[in-house]
C-alpha cells in the first residue's frame, strides 16, 4: 500500500469517503445512477429553475436552459426512443459535440435504461464507421455538419438517425424534444449496469470500446472534488471546457461534475483559440474549467491575461499529459488560478493528482495517490520497486474507477492484467514524500496535446495510400505538445518524396481518421532497420528521436 493522503474528517462525507484501515474506501449504493447523481438531484422546488446550461450560439445568441427544461427534453427524447423499440440495454449513439443536446441525451439514455455510445466529432469517417460497426449501433443522434461526410456510407446496422437538420428519412430531433410525453415511465438501471461505451483514440490498432457502469461517477466523486480544489459548491461557480464531450476529460471531468454540484455549464461549438476562449470565459464569468496542458500552454502565450480580459476563473483541473513546471508557474502567477493536475486512463482513472487546498504541489510532479486508490510502481515481474526507482504505474483490479471491460475484445482485456493489478504502461518514480514523477511510456503509445494516439491505426491508414510501401509512425518529443506524430515512410517505386506528397499524406490521415492523428512531420527513407523477427525496429527510431531531442 502506498503512502496515504490524509483527509480532514470534515471533508469525508462530501468526498464520498469512509475511513478504512490505514486508508479510505469509496462507497456507492447498488441503485446508483448517473441521472440521480447529476440532473435528478436538482429537480426540487429550490433548484429546478436554476440555470443548468448556457449555450452561446455561432451568431452570438445566448440560450439558457434550467434543470427542469433539460429534464423535460430528456424525458421527451427517452419516450421517443422507447417508441422505436429501444429500452434497457440498448446502445444509443451520441455524436453531437459540445452542444446542449449531448448532455441532455445522456440524461435521456439514463431514463431509458440504455447505454450511451460517445462518438467524437473529431473522428474521421473510417474511425466512426469502425466504432458503429464494432458495437452494431442501431440509433444515432448527430448534427448536419458532423454527419455530412458519412451520410452516403452509413453502416447497415444504423436504423435511425436523429438530427436538428434532418435530411431524407432522418428524424427531426428538435421536434422530438418539444413533443411532451406525460405517460413515460423511466427505467433506471443500477451501479454495475453499463452506462457508457467510450471509444478510445486507439492505443494499438483501431479504437476500442470501453464500458463503464453508473458507479463510475460515484467512484470519481472524491477526486473530482479534490482536483476542483474543494470549491465545486461555490455559489457563483460556472463550469466550462473546450475538451470534447465524447471523452472522459469533457464529459466525466466537467459536464457531469458541474451538474453533480448543481451549477451551470457554459458551452460553445466555436473552435478553440486562446483569444476566443479568454473572451468566452470573461463573458460568462467562468470559474471552473478542465483544460488539457496544451490548451493551457496556448493560453500562456498571453503574458498578462487580466490586463486584457475581465476574468472570474479561479480553478483549472488538467490531465492527459504532464504539465510543465513553468506553465504551472504562469497559471498561478499570471492567470492567478489554482491549477491541479491529475492522472489516469479511461479504463481506470483518477489514480494520482493534486489538491492545493489540502497539500502542497511540487512543480513537475503528477501529485500523490488519491484517497480510495491503491497505486503502486512495479517492475516487469510485478514486484514493487523502491522509492526513487522507476516502475510501471499499476493499481488493484478491484480499483473503484475500474471499467466494466472492453467490448468484444477479451484479448485486449487480458493485456490490462498484470497479476493482481491493472496496468497502465506508464512509468513513474515515487519520491520519499509520496509524489509521483512521470517518466514516459512502456509501449508505443504517443501522447500528443492530451490525446493518446496509437501508431498502428495511422500506419494502416497510410499504407492505404498508393505512394506508400512501408511506414513506421512514432512520437517525436515536442516542447509544446509533449510529442508530435511523425511518419517515417518508404515509398513505392516511381513515387516522388516531395512537399506535395507530405501534404497529401497528412490529408489522407486527416480525412480518414482525425485531424489530431495526422502526422505533423513526414520523412522519406530508403529502408528500415529490422528486428530479428522481421519487423520494423520502431524502438530504434524512437531512441534516435529522443537522442536528437536531448
Amino acid at each position: 500500500m502506498t503512502d496515504q493522503l490524509r483527509i480532514p474528517s470534515e471533508h469525508l462525507s462530501a468526498l464520498n469517503l469512509r475511513a478504512e484501515g490505514d486508508g479510505y474506501a469509496i462507497a456507492w449504493e447498488p441503485d446508483t445512477n448517473i441521472f440521480h447523481m447529476t440532473l435528478g438531484r436538482h429537480l426540487g422546488p429550490e433548484a429546478r429553475n436554476k440555470p443548468a446550461m448556457i449555450f452561446e450560439q455561432q451568431d452570438g445568441r445566448i440560450q439558457v436552459q434550467s434543470f427542469a427544461e433539460v429534464d423535460r427534453e430528456a424525458t421527451n427524447l427517452a419516450a421517443y426512443l422507447q417508441s422505436l423499440g429501444y429500452g434497457r440495454g440498448s446502445l444509443i449513439g451520441i455524436h453531437t459535440g459540445q452542444h446542449p443536446d449531448t448532455a441532455m441525451a445522456h440524461m435521456a439514455v439514463c431514463k431509458l435504461g440504455g447505454t450511451a455510445v460517445t462518438l467524437s466529432q473529431l473522428y474521421g469517417p473510417d474511425t466512426l464507421i469502425h466504432a458503429m460497426n464494432d458495437c452494431q449501433l442501431p440509433v444515432l443522434l448527430t448534427s448536419r455538419d458532423a454527419w455530412n461526410a458519412l451520410r452516403d456510407t452509413a453502416p447497415d446496422c444504423l436504423k435511425h438517425i436523429l438530427s436538428r437538420d434532418p435530411q431524407g428519412a432522418e428524424v427531426d430531433l428538435g421536434d422530438v424534444l418539444q413533443t411532451d410525453a406525460p405517460d413515460f415511465t423511466p427505467d433506471y438501471t443500477g451501479a454495475d449496469d453499463p452506462a457508457l461505451l467510450m471509444y478510445t483514440s486507439g492505443s494499438t490498432g483501431k479504437p476500442k470500446g470501453i464500458l463503464h457502469g453508473h458507479r463510475i461517477l460515484a467512484a470519481y466523486t472524491p477526486s473530482i472534488n479534490l482536483f476542483f480544489d474543494l470549491s465545486m459548491d461555490d455559489a457563483d461557480a460556472v463550469f466550462y471546457s473546450p475538451s470534447d464531450w465524447a471523452w472522459v476529460g469533457g464529459l466525466l471531468d466537467l459536464v457531469f461534475p458541474a451538474w453533480m454540484a448543481g451549477r451551470p455549464i457554459a458551452t460553445t461549438q466555436s473552435r478553440f483559440t486562446a483569444e476566443a476562449t479568454y473572451a468566452f470565459m470573461a463573458r460568462h464569468k467562468v470559474t471552473h474549467t478542465f483544460l488539457a496542458p496544451t490548451a493551457i500552454k496556448r493560453l500562456a502565450q498571453t503574458a498578462d491575461p487580466h490586463a486584457e480580459y475581465d476574468l472570474a476563473l479561479r480553478v483549472i483541473c488538467t490531465g492527459g499529459e504532464a504539465l510543465a513546471a513553468d506553465t504551472l508557474h504562469w497559471a498561478e502567477t499570471q492567470l492567478r488560478v489554482v491549477c491541479n493536475e491529475f492522472y489516469g486512463m479511461t479504463e481506470v482513472n483518477h489514480l494520482i493528482g493534486n489538491c492545493a487546498a489540502l497539500f502542497p504541489r511540487k512543480p513537475g510532479s503528477m501529485g500523490r495517490a488519491y484517497p480510495g486508490h491503491d497505486v503502486r510502481l512495479v517492475d516487469g515481474d510485478g514486484e514493487e520497486v523502491a522509492p526513487g526507482e522507476p516502475g510501471e504505474i499499476v493499481t488493484l483490479q478491484t480499483s473503484p474507477t475500474r471499467y466494466l471491460g472492453y467490448l468484444n475484445n477479451p484479448d485486449k482485456e487480458a493485456e490490462m492484467h498484470h497479476g493482481p493489478y491493472l496496468r497502465t504502461h506508464d512509468l513513474a518514480v515515487r519520491d520519499g514524500d509520496g509524489y509521483y514523477w512521470y517518466k514516459g511510456r512502456s509501449d508505443d503509445l504517443i501522447k500528443s496535446s492530451g490525446f493518446r494516439i496509437g501508431p498502428a491505426e495511422i500506419e494502416d491508414c497510410l499504407l492505404g495510400h498508393p505512394a506508400v510501401a512501408e511506414v513506421a509512425v512514432i512520437g517525436k518529443p515536442d516542447a509544446d505538445r509533449g510529442s508530435i506524430v511523425k511518419a517515417v515512410v518508404k515509398l513505392r517505386a516511381g513515387a516522388t518524396g516531395d512537399e506535395a506528397l507530405k501534404s497529401a499524406l497528412r490529408d489522407h490521415v486527416k480525412t480518414r481518421l482525425a485531424g489530431y492523428k495526422a502526422p505533423r512531420e513526414v520523412v522519406f527513407v530508403d529502408g528500415f532497420e529490422m528486428t530479428s523477427s522481421g519487423k520494423i525496429n520502431r524502438r530504434a527510431l524512437r531512441e534516435a528521436e529522443n537522442q536528437d531531442a536531448s
